[in-house]
């Protein structure tokens, strides 16, 4: 099959995806974006970020059972940081969809789905060590790349690497 013959599969399939979160979740996400590299949407409540992500993974048609990829982002112009998941159904062929979740850059928090998809658990770890969010319900939410200690959150746009570290010159 020629390449955009699939990317087009691809994206109905999302498109399709997407509609039955949209029935069940109405206003909760926003409408959705079908860019070039792959179609995904907003968790604008919050709050119902493991809820959708339930339905996403049990329902029948959807069997989102593979989180890919979850990635913190941070977006200082709108004081916003966040993650991007990206999913995928092992079960389903061409079934991909990516979803955003925001929270307040300071003090913010986002649901954690640890208890969605195992592999979330070490991905939220990181967005929580690297850019500062934190997850609720998260089973054990501890840095896990810099030590406990560590001043900042080091891939936030606005990082200022400290000068020293127990006395040690920090090199950067």
């Amino acid at each position: 099959m020629e390449e955009g013959k699939v990317f087009s599969q691809s994206l109905q399939e999302s498109a399709a995806a997407y509609s039955i979160i949209h029935e069940k979740f109405g206003e909760a996400i926003s409408p959705l974006d079908a860019n070039e590299t792959m179609p995904f949407f907003e968790v604008v409540d919050t709050l119902r970020w493991t809820e959708i992500a339930l339905f996403m993974r049990e329902h029948p048609k959807l069997k989102f059972n593979y989180l890919a990829c979850l990635s913190g982002v941070d977006y200082p112009a709108q004081q916003k940081v966040g993650i991007v998941c990206n999913f995928e159904s092992l079960a389903l062929l061409n079934h991909k969809l990516s979803v955003k979740v925001k929270c307040d850059r300071d003090g913010g928090s986002i649901p954690s789905v640890a208890c969605v998809w195992h592999t979330a658990n070490w991905h939220e770890r990181e967005a929580y060590d690297m850019f500062g969010m934190t997850f609720t319900g998260h089973p054990e939410l501890k840095r896990i790349l810099c030590p406990d200690d560590w001043e900042g959150y080091p891939l936030r746009k606005d990082y200022k690497v400290q000068e020293k570290y127990h006395g040690i010159k920090v090199p950067y």
